[in-house]
């Protein structure tokens, strides 16, 4: 199970009002145990597109990315490792409209 050892928020501009609610985009720092299929020794950071609207909140997008050199790494998140992310990033969007 990966576990987010630091991250940043911003909440996104749609200066033409194409989106429908709100959208942040989170870069979390993770680390996974070394057995993990994820495991990479620089580290990871995922990138995270999160959508906030009244009905719902969702991830929209998201990558891996190898922590040291920002390149991409093509994995997907399980299930619930997905499931904790969101509720991760959920309960953090309102220190974006702090900023």
């Amino acid at each position: 199970m990966l576990e987010i050892t630091s991250y940043t928020v911003e909440k996104l501009k749609d200066p033409f009002g194409i989106l429908s609610g709100d959208r942040y985009e989170f870069f979390l720092d993770v680390d996974v145990p070394e057995d993990d299929e994820l495991y990479n020794e620089n580290g990871l950071r995922l990138k995270v597109i999160l959508s906030v609207t009244d009905e719902e909140a969702k991830i929209v997008q998201y990558h891996f990315y190898d922590r040291s050199t920002d390149k991409y790494i093509d994995f997907s998140l399980e299930e619930d490792e997905e499931q904790m992310v969101l509720a991760f990033c959920k309960e953090r969007t309102s220190e974006a409209e702090e900023q």
